[in-house]
C-alpha cells in the first residue's frame, strides 16, 4: 500500500508589530519585526515540514480573516502594546477556530491578549520587572514532545522578569519552570486543551532583549508549534447531539441551546479551504 505523503505544517505568526515602529532601539534588534524573526526561527528548525506566514494587527482583519484561519494549523501570537486594538469580531473567529481545532502559541506578554485571557477565564495577571534579569528556563517535565532537544536549563543573559502569581488556571501540562535575579519563579511553559485545540503559553520575549534570537528560545517555539498541531479530519467545535439507544456513531442534528454558538462558518471555510464535501445534515 503507498502511503500518502505527510501534509505540511500550516503556521501563521501574528505579531503586533508596535514597538519595531515606534521604538529605535526594539527596530534594531528586530530590523524585520518581531513576528519575522519568530518565523525565522520555526522555518529553521521545521525545515521543509511548515509553511510560514506572517501577519500583523495593521493587515486588514488583522490577517486573520476566515479563509486565512481555516487553512492554518496553528498560529503563534506575539502581542502588548495595543491588545484593546484587536477587533471584537477577530476575537471572536479565532476563540471559535481555536475550540474547532486550531493550534495557538501564545507568546510572553501575549498573557494579556484578549484572546487569552478569553480562553483561560482568569485575568492572567502576574508580577513583572523589566531590569535586565537573567532567566534560567528549567525543564520540569522532560519526556515532553516540546522539550526535545532542549537543555536543562536554557539560559537567557536578560530579559524581563514575569513572577508568580500568575493567574491562569491550572495548566493541563507544566513543561518549563523559570527563575530569576531576584529569586522570583514563573510557570513558564504551560499547556492547555480548549475544546479541539490545543494551546502553549511560552513566557521569553520581552521587545527589548533579543530573545527570539536565542537558537534555543526559537526551538521551544518550534517544537510548540509542532504539538499544537491537531490532525481531525475536518475541524469543527464539539457539538450537542442527540444519540439513539444503541447507536454509537451517528448523532441527529439537535443543537438546541447551543445553536448560536456552533461554528457552522468555521466548517464552511474549512471545507472550501480542503476542498472537502459537506454532508446535507451537517450544512443544516
Amino acid at each position: 500500500m503507498t502511503q500518502e505523503p505527510a501534509r505540511s505544517l500550516h503556521v501563521l505568526v501574528w505579531g503586533e508589530n508596535r514597538h519595531e515602529k515606534l521604538e529605535e532601539h526594539v527596530a534594531t534588534i528586530y530590523p524585520d519585526g518581531m513576528h519575522t524573526t519568530i518565523a525565522e526561527g520555526i522555518s529553521e528548525n521545521l525545515g521543509d515540514d511548515c509553511v510560514v506566514r506572517t501577519a500583523t494587527l495593521d493587515d486588514p482583519q488583522h490577517g486573520l480573516t476566515e479563509d486565512v484561519l481555516a487553512q492554518t494549523d496553528v498560529v503563534v501570537w506575539w502581542g502588548h502594546a495595543a491588545h484593546a486594538e484587536v477587533a471584537d469580531e477577530v476575537v471572536e473567529r479565532v476563540h471559535r477556530h481555536v475550540l474547532a481545532g486550531l493550534g495557538l502559541v501564545v507568546l510572553h506578554s501575549g498573557h494579556w491578549s484578549r484572546i487569552f485571557t478569553r480562553l483561560m477565564g482568569t485575568t492572567c495577571t502576574l508580577r513583572w520587572r523589566s531590569e535586565h534579569d537573567r532567566e534560567l528556563i528549567w525543564t520540569v517535565d522532560p519526556t515532553h514532545p516540546i522539550a526535545a532537544g532542549v537543555p536543562h536549563p536554557i539560559v537567557i543573559d536578560e530579559d524581563e522578569m514575569y513572577g508568580e502569581f500568575f493567574d491562569i488556571p491550572a495548566p493541563d501540562e507544566l513543561i518549563f519552570l523559570s527563575t530569576f535575579s531576584g529569586g522570583e519563579v514563573f510557570r513558564s511553559g504551560c499547556t492547555f486543551r480548549r475544546g479541539n485545540g490545543r494551546i502553549f503559553y511560552f513566557r521569553p520575549g520581552d521587545q527589548d532583549y533579543p530573545t527570539y534570537h536565542h537558537k534555543d528560545v526559537r526551538r521551544v517555539i518550534a517544537n510548540g508549534v509542532r504539538w499544537a498541531r491537531t490532525d481531525l479530519p475536518r475541524r469543527r467545535s464539539p457539538e450537542l447531539l442527540r444519540y439513539d439507544t444503541g447507536e454509537f456513531f451517528t448523532g441527529h442534528g439537535y443543537r438546541g441551546a447551543m445553536a448560536d454558538r456552533i461554528d457552522t462558518a468555521t466548517d464552511a471555510a474549512t471545507d472550501t479551504a480542503t476542498g472537502a464535501a459537506v454532508a446535507p445534515e451537517a450544512a443544516l
